[in-house]
């Protein structure tokens, strides 16, 4: 169980009232549609739904909230022990995500930062066509936050990759 599933369990309204509900002490489904002005199916589904994810427990009778669950899930991975991070690390983890990006950063050095190890996905001195250049950078735009053709234009004007007749490779 994670933060995530906690977090996707209270996306919805519904779930949202129908949890407070039973946090502040609604002990079956008759006193959660009382409090929350919900109808009988919509309590129900979401106490499914809840119990599903594993917050809320009792959903046939006595409704309690998982509170080891969710101190479990508010805690998080434990962090390793990884010393101090550079600026360029941290521009790294943050626009990008099991290699994906995720975004692109608005100042120019931190772009600076993250399009450099972009780069480093040809290598130095190996001539490729417009069409593999486009190929590897959509492999970085996986996620949707930008797109190949973005990516190619700002690897080219920060000099990180040259182009002459629809041949690129990498030169900073």
């Amino acid at each position: 169980m994670t933060a995530q599933v906690l977090a996707g369990a209270l996306a919805d309204d519904g779930r949202r009232r129908v949890f407070g509900a039973v946090v502040l002490g609604a002990a079956d489904r008759a006193a959660v549609a009382a409090r929350t002005g919900l109808t009988a199916r919509e309590v129900v589904t979401a106490l499914r739904r809840l119990a599903d994810a594993g917050v809320v427990t009792g959903v046939d009778g006595d409704l309690r909230v998982d509170g080891d669950w969710l101190r479990e899930a508010a805690a998080g991975p434990p962090a390793p022990d990884a010393g101090p991070v550079d600026a360029g690390e941290r521009v790294l983890r943050t626009f990008l995500r099991d290699g994906v990006l995720v975004g692109l950063p608005a100042q120019r050095g931190r772009r600076r930062v993250l399009l450099a190890h972009i780069a480093t996905s040809f290598e130095p001195g190996v001539r490729y066509p417009e069409r593999a250049v486009d190929d590897t950078l959509r492999g970085w735009c996986a996620g949707g936050a930008s797109d190949h053709v973005t990516l190619r234009r700002y690897l080219i004007d920060e000099a990180l990759l040259s182009r002459e007749q629809g041949v690129y490779w990498r030169t900073g």
